[in-house]
C-alpha cells in the first residue's frame, strides 16, 4: 500500500517531508519519504491512497482509557448491571470509536475479569476493529478501594503480589495500583488520600519488575504522589497534587520524577473547558497551573483523556490535546505526547508512534495541517492500523 500526503511528519522527530509519501507492505512500514522516491519502490498492483491536501503522521496513542465503561453519567452503575458478554460487545464497539478517531494504540489501566486483554487478542487476530490494546487488566486496590468493584482488592503484601501473579498469569501488559482515592468510587478514599503503605506499593513494584513489568500509579494526592515516586514507578496518572486544602506541587518529588524519567499522564478530560463550571474557576486554574509547571519543569507529558469514565467519550482525544496547547506548549511537543512519547512511555516505543522503516503501519491523515492548526486532527480521512486501511465507516 503506498499512502501519500502533501505532508509527511516523518522519523522520530516527526520532521515535515512535503509531498511525502509512506510504502507498507505485511503491516510494516517498508519506505517513508519523498513520494517521487517512495513510489519508485512500489509495485503496480499495490493499493494507492492519494490525498494531496492532507498530513500524514503516525496514529495517535491514548495512554489512558476504560474501555469497560460508557462514559455516561454513571458508569459504575451501568458496569455493574452488565455481564461479562454484554460489556465486552460495548468495548468492541468503544475499540472502532477510538480507531476511527485516529487512535491506532490505547492502554486500557483497569477493567473486570480481564475483558481488555481478550479485547486485545481479538484486535490482534482481526476479529475486531480497533487499536492495539494494552491493558494493565485487574487494577490493584484495597478493600473497598478505588475502583474496588472491578474485582482487584488486595491487602498486606503477600495478596498484593497474588494478585499481580495473577494479571501476570492473565497475560498483563502493565499492573496499574491505585495508590490514593478518586471521584468515581463512591464511599471510597478521597482523591487526595494514600490507599497503600509503603511496604505494600513497594511489594507490588517489585513483583512487577520482576517479570518485566511496568508499573501506572493512580495518584491524585501529593503524599501519594511522592510514595510512588519512591516506590519507583513508571507512569503516574493524574498527578494533580491534591491535598485536603488545595493543591502543592512538591518541589523535590517533581524534581525525582524529571530526574527518574517517570512518565506523567494527567488524563485531560475532552471536555476539559467545563472544568472551572464543575470544579470552580480558582481550583480549576490551580490544577492547570501545576500541570503547566511540571511540563516547564521538564517531566515528560503523555497525552490520555481517561476515556469511559463521566464526559470522557471514545473520540476526544483530539479535543484533549487542545489543553496543552491552552497551557502554551508547543504542537510539536503535544504530538510528541500522543505518538512517540507516549510510545516509549508503553513499552512500544521500538514498534509504533513514529513513521520510519520496519516500524508497525500505525498511520493517521488528516485533512489540512496539524502543525498550523492542532484542530485538524479532527479531520480524519485515513486510518492504517497495524498495516490495514480502515474505512472509517467499519465497526467491531
Amino acid at each position: 500500500m503506498l499512502v501519500t500526503a502533501a505532508r509527511v511528519l516523518a522519523g522520530a522527530d516527526r520532521h515535515v517531508v512535503p509531498d511525502g509519501a509512506v510504502l507498507v507492505r505485511d503491516g510494516k512500514i517498508a519506505c517513508v519519504g519523498p513520494r517521487e522516491e517512495v513510489q519508485r519502490h512500489a509495485l503496480p498492483d499495490e493499493p494507492r491512497l492519494a490525498h494531496p491536501a492532507g498530513t500524514l503522521l503516525p496514529g495517535l496513542i491514548d495512554a489512558h482509557v476504560h474501555l469497560c465503561f460508557d462514559a455516561g453519567p454513571d458508569p459504575v452503575a451501568t458496569l455493574q448491571e452488565q455481564d461479562d458478554e454484554a460489556l465486552f460487545t460495548d468495548m468492541k464497539v468503544r475499540a472502532g470509536q477510538l480507531l476511527r478517531t485516529g487512535v491506532t494504540t490505547v492502554r486500557d489501566l483497569g477493567d473486570r475479569n480481564a475483558l481488555a486483554l481478550r479485547l486485545s487478542k481479538s484486535v490482534t487476530e482481526g476479529k475486531t476493529v480497533g487499536p492495539r490494546v494494552i491493558s494493565a487488566a485487574t487494577p490493584v486496590t484495597p478493600p473497598g478501594g478505588h475502583c474496588w468493584f472491578l474485582g482487584g482488592e488486595a491487602s498486606g503484601t503477600d495478596e498484593v503480589r497474588r494478585l499481580v501473579q495473577r494479571n501476570i498469569a492473565q497475560g498483563a501488559h502493565v499492573i496499574k495500583v491505585m495508590e490514593t482515592g478518586g471521584g468515581l468510587t463512591k464511599g471510597g478514599a478521597n482523591s487526595w488520600e494514600s490507599q497503600f503503605s509503603h511496604e505494600e506499593l513497594a511489594a507490588l513494584v517489585d513483583e512487577a519488575h520482576g517479570a518485566g513489568l511496568p508499573v501506572a500509579a493512580h495518584a491524585h494526592g501529593t503524599d501519594g504522589i511522592a510514595a510512588a515516586v519512591e516506590a519507583g514507578v513508571d507512569t503516574i496518572e493524574h498527578c494533580t497534587w491534591m491535598t485536603p486544602d488545595g493543591f502543592e506541587v512538591r518541589e523535590d518529588v517533581l524534581a525525582r520524577i524529571v530526574e527518574k524519567g517517570i512518565h506523567v499522564c494527567p488524563a485531560v478530560s475532552p471536555h476539559w473547558p467545563m472544568l472551572p463550571k464543575y470544579f470552580g474557576a480558582e481550583r480549576a486554574e490551580a490544577m492547570f497551573d501545576a500541570v503547566r509547571h511540571m511540563a516547564r519543569a521538564g517531566a515528560r507529558l503523555i497525552a490520555g483523556t481517561d476515556a469511559g469514565v463521566q464526559r470522557a467519550g471514545f473520540d476526544g482525544l483530539p479535543s484533549s490535546l487542545t489543553f496543552y496547547e491552552h497551557l502554551g506548549l508547543s504542537v510539536e511537543r503535544i504530538l510528541a505526547m500522543a505518538t512517540t512519547e507516549a510510545a516509549h512511555a508503553l513499552g512500544v516505543g521500538d514498534e509504533t508512534g513514529q513513521l520510519s522503516p520496519g516500524f508497525s503501519a500505525d498511520l493517521l491523515v488528516v485533512d489540512g495541517d496539524p502543525l498550523a492548526d492542532l484542530g485538524a486532527l479532527k479531520a480524519v480521512a485515513t486510518v492504517v492500523a497495524a498495516g490495514k486501511h480502515h474505512e472509517l465507516g467499519d465497526s467491531a
